[in-house]
């Protein structure tokens, strides 16, 4: 058959080769095969070489063999990216703030939190999101609270921003998040943290200070506690978006064989929980689409 050439070969390389005697083609052979010293020789380069490597990727994607997941649902959120997600949204608060409406009773420098003095600038500065998520991070490790918790925080924190049209600014937010915290943690949590445990995490504020600050806390909402499921999803998914749009993705684990067998563990309990929902909403009603199959008899006419 004819000459063929192969993909691997230098560009200068001709498809159409001259014929040549049988002892030239010998003598060439011969000499190729001896190794040279001579740089000028073109390096015959593999297409595999050729490729250029994409580099890491940013973000984690599900093939055929690897289905990467993450635990956090709405049901349970994961616990280290719901703060982070919680935190960034109250940045964004004292960041976007208008102006700076404030009450006495959430002032650090009339009500400090530790004995250490207050910085001329505190209601100036505005704070980095690491330092507010350390502030919570730190008050959820101590007290054991969960990722719910958070999301309910942040419920209560924007409710409290505009039931009494206050501004979130550097010299009020950690009162504002801890009265928050406070009141979430005995609302959802069913063991909740009492005022007195939240003074020995922080050791320089004071039960009475605590109790005060719980109770206009709840007048400014109106005593309006109330989070209805539709809003808790919202908040939820309003926070994924936001992580979304900061690149705090929520953490991907590969899904194995444990895992698989709790998911579809928790997909058999809720599939069989509607579906005695349905028998018994089928018992108190019936539509027209149900009606085909119902057979009647002939009528007797007479």
């Amino acid at each position: 058959m004819g000459n063929t050439v192969s993909c691997c070969v230098s560009p200068e390389s001709s498809p159409k080769l001259p014929s040549r005697q049988p002892a030239e083609r010998l003598e060439e052979i011969q000499t190729s095969t001896e190794v040279s010293d001579d740089n000028t020789v073109p390096y015959l380069q593999h297409i595999s070489d050729r490729e250029v490597s994409p580099g890491p990727l940013s973000k984690k994607y599900s093939s055929c063999s690897t289905i990467f997941i993450d635990d956090s649902t709405v049901s349970q959120p994961n616990l280290k990216s719901t703060i982070k997600c919680v935190t960034l949204a109250i940045y964004y608060h004292i960041k976007n703030r208008d102006s700076d409406k404030s009450l006495d009773i959430f002032d650090e420098k009339l009500h400090p939190l530790s004995r250490e003095p207050v910085p001329d600038d505190y209601s100036h500065v505005d704070p980095e999101h690491k330092l507010i998520y350390r502030f919570v991070r730190t008050l959820f490790s101590a007290a054991q609270l969960t990722a719910e918790c958070a999301i309910v925080t942040l419920v209560y924190l924007e409710r409290l921003l505009t039931y009494a049209e206050l501004d979130i600014c550097p010299a009020n937010w950690k009162r504002i998040v801890l009265g928050a915290i406070l009141l979430a943690s005995k609302v959802w949590d069913d063991q909740a943290v009492w005022n007195v445990d939240y003074c020995q995490i922080l050791k320089d504020i004071t039960v009475e200070d605590m109790n005060e600050m719980e109770r206009q806390f709840l007048e400014l909402l109106q005593f309006n506690i109330n989070v209805p499921a539709s809003v808790y999803a919202k908040y939820y998914f309003d926070l994924r978006q936001l992580a979304d749009d900061n690149n705090l993705s929520f953490p991907l684990e590969p899904l194995n064989n444990q895992r698989a067998q709790k998911l579809e563990a928790i997909s058999r309990l809720c599939e069989d929980k509607y579906k005695d929902l349905s028998r018994s909403a089928m018992r108190r009603s019936c539509s027209a689409d149900n009606l085909i199959g119902i057979r009647r008899s002939n009528a007797v006419l007479s």
